[in-house]
């Protein structure tokens, strides 16, 4: 592994985010490295799992990898997406994953982390959901993650300005569990994991399993499927999609004309 740690104490295992250089940014390379270590985790019957960066990161992480998003015309968060295979994994993981957050979390980050069951984050963590900034379409599952996670009008918020959010307001809005200042962070969330661990692992479980399948309960009929999906594919097709990526490339701010 190669841009992720991978920590067991007992049954607790912590994978940390570990390519600064890169912001951490979810790339195939890291997702697969992430994957691998929880399929481990799994195999030795961990009870809980720590999803971190280094301490004192800026920026925990920096979303998708804008270099691997296709620009031929290809859904640029299809079901085999590396982010979308990683958010699966983490809500179907067995045991409780909790999101330990110094920095800021950006883009397709925030559903990473918004997939944990648990969020802890420091009063300096900033949180934005920013596909408007570049002209990607947001899939459906993703926009489900977002809305078992805050209410509608929160949701709409993030994804309409792109701007971030703090984790103080986060936590008002029942978006995360706990603000921590960062010398606490630590040390709490493994008080945390150890709590969780010292309990019954098959009740907690099946009550993650149980509460995964009730939060996905809301009917979408194949029609209404077939138009958010047509929806997508006009923006993924769209000048504006292909003068997102190459202004951020670029680094420079995108000139969007509505086509």
């Amino acid at each position: 592994m190669n841009l992720i740690r991978m920590t067991e104490d007992g049954h607790i295992g912590t994978i940390w985010l570990d390519n600064p250089t890169k912001l951490n940014a979810l790339s195939h390379q890291l997702v697969e490295e992430v994957m691998e270590a929880l399929k481990h985790l799994e195999n030795t019957k961990a009870r809980v799992v720590i999803l971190r960066a280094q301490p004192g990161s800026k920026v925990w992480s920096a979303g998708h990898d804008v270099n691997e998003l296709p620009t031929d015309g290809r859904d640029p968060l299809g079901w085999s997406d590396p982010l979308r295979e990683l958010v699966r994994t983490i809500e179907n993981f067995r045991a409780p994953v909790i999101a330990m957050i110094d920095g800021g979390v950006w883009g397709g980050a925030v559903e990473v982390v918004l997939a944990c069951d648990i969020i802890i984050a420091t009063p300096q963590s900033r949180f934005a959901v920013t596909p408007a900034r570049m002209g990607v379409p947001y899939n459906v599952s993703g926009m489900m993650t977002f809305m078992s996670a805050a209410s509608l009008r929160i949701v709409k918020e993030l994804a309409f300005t792109a701007a971030p959010i703090t984790a103080t307001r986060a936590e008002h809005v029942g978006m995360i569990n706990h603000v921590i200042e960062a010398p606490e962070l630590e040390t709490f969330t493994l008080n945390m994991a150890a709590t969780i661990a010292a309990n019954a692992p098959l009740s907690i479980s099946v009550m993650k399993e149980q509460l995964r399948v009730l939060a996905g309960a809301k009917p979408l009929t194949p029609r209404g499927f077939e138009k958010v999906q047509g929806l997508r594919r006009l923006v993924y097709d769209s000048q504006d999609y292909q003068e997102g990526i190459r202004a951020f490339k670029e680094k420079r701010q995108p000139q969007f004309n509505g086509s």
